[in-house]
């Protein structure tokens, strides 16, 4: 914004400030910087000089249009005194954090010392300390936002000059109490306090503090109140386009941060006169919060439904997972389990296998030995003289026979025995009857006839324990 008119625009737009020339003022008393001079007009702690732009300059005197009819009737008011229409009026919250940031630092920064005190007054409110009427510090409060500091300091103001019979003013900045009124489904009942329009204290005291209508508010609203000497009453007056004093309105929340500009009420009104009005946006309106009371509760059911859903399908996969999970469990089980006799399968086979294998060995190696003995006892004699017939009887009561030289020792007898097979035992004793003699490894040396046992020998075997 380079050149002049498009600074006193931008000026316009943003303080609301019709009189171009009162515009060109305040910019060239600022050295036409425009954020100091946007900074400082919105940050003074006097009343905005377009409060009454409607009214008269002098302000001891009653407005000449406060006798026009009141602009109540409708949903929306027209910019002129005339009734308004039907439809609803969407209007943009002209709320900027940014600007608002920027106003209280250039301020600081430009006003000097007529405006420290100023500025020091309104970052202690910000902090959350109050002065009182005399500028003494009250306690301090627990860290609010400046808006709902403002909003907290009008109740105060209100109930110190009219007392506390009156709507419930909620104490909380702007776009936190319509949000409020979205939440509980409720329209937002707005007054913007001008404390020095000479119609304000009267309608304050009979028609707000009335009973029947603060009530009626309390119970079918939520109220919101603001002075237009503070900061975010200047800007609700500006956004709604108040153009007489004292103002109330009703709006509602749409979407995108607007409103819904549903009554305005300009001018003084009696008790009746603004509880009419408020009925009658009431009546018209009825069918819209109902129907958002029913959204909502709709999206309430069907977000606990979809919980219930979600969890109902969260337990199933929990329990189908724990199925698996012993599904899995007793298949590795099963497995384990058949791995193991199988194992021992094997282990068995293997021992039976290495079993038979040395039974086979010890058996080859017994055959091999009965072999061998047979081979050393050479071929059988004939009959003769030096030839010893000896006859051997078996547990079994099988019996063997064969001659041997007479000169052969008693080894040879049990080399005999043991190349017949005839025996499952290795430890036995070959003994004669009549005397009982036993032959055992004492006399495996003697020969046959040194021993007794020629020309003939009956013997049997006695197996050892």
């Amino acid at each position: 914004m380079g050149d002049v008119a498009d600074k006193i625009a931008y000026f316009q737009a943003i303080t609301g400030v019709e009189d171009a020339d009162l515009c060109t003022e305040i910019l060239a008393a600022h050295g036409w910087d425009l954020e100091l001079a946007i900074s400082v007009f919105t940050s003074q702690n006097h009343h905005p000089v377009t409060e009454y732009a409607s009214e008269p300059t002098t302000s001891n005197t009653p407005p000449t249009s406060t006798n026009q009819p009141p602009a109540e009737t409708g949903l929306v008011a027209g910019g002129s005194g005339g009734p308004p229409g039907l439809a609803w009026k969407i209007i943009t919250l002209p709320f900027s954090i940014i600007s608002g940031s920027l106003g209280l630092i250039s301020g600081a920064v430009g006003l000097g010392v007529w405006a420290a005190g100023g500025v020091l007054s309104y970052s202690l409110r910000m902090i959350g300390f109050n002065l009182g009427r005399n500028g003494e510090s009250s306690s301090p409060l627990v860290s609010v936002s400046a808006s709902a500091a403002e909003a907290m300091s009008f109740v105060d103001s209100f109930d110190r000059d009219f007392g506390s019979i009156r709507p419930s003013f909620i104490a909380e900045g702007f776009m936190d109490a319509l949000q409020r009124s979205r939440h509980e489904f409720k329209l937002l009942f707005v007054y913007l306090h001008s404390p020095e329009h000479p119609d304000t204290p009267m309608f304050c005291e009979r028609t707000l503090c009335n009973e029947a209508l603060a009530a009626f508010i309390n119970e079918n609203f939520v109220a919101w109140g603001g002075s237009i000497r503070a900061s975010e009453g200047f800007k609700m007056s500006n956004s709604l386009k108040a153009s007489r004093f004292p103002f109330c309105a009703v709006v509602m929340a749409a979407t995108n941060q607007r409103i819904a500009l549903l009554q305005q009420v300009e001018g003084p009104k009696s008790p009746d006169e603004l509880l009419t009005a408020l009925q009658r946006v009431i009546e018209e309106s009825a069918s819209v919060l109902v129907s958002a009371r029913l959204e909502a509760e709709e999206r309430r059911n069907n977000i606990r439904l979809r919980e219930e859903q979600d969890a109902a399908y969260r337990a199933a996969l929990e329990a189908d997972q724990a199925r698996e999970r012993q599904r899995q469990e007793e298949q590795e089980r099963q497995e384990r389990e058949a791995a193991e006799a199988e194992r021992k399968r094997k282990e068995e086979e293997e021992a039976c296998e290495r079993a038979a294998r040395e039974a086979a060995e010890r058996e080859a190696a017994l055959a091999k030995m009965r072999e061998e003995k047979l081979q050393s006892l050479g071929p059988e004699p004939a009959k003769g003289p030096d030839v010893t017939q000896v006859l051997v009887r078996f547990p079994t009561g099988e019996r063997k026979e064969r001659r041997f030289q007479c000169s052969t020792t008693i080894q040879s007898l049990y080399d005999y025995v043991d190349s017949l097979g005839c025996l499952e035992v290795e430890k036995y004793s070959l003994v004669s009857n009549f005397p009982r003699t036993i032959y055992g490894s004492e006399k495996l040396a003697l020969s046959l006839k040194d021993a007794g046992l020629h020309p003939q020998a009956s013997l049997f075997v006695e197996l050892n324990s």
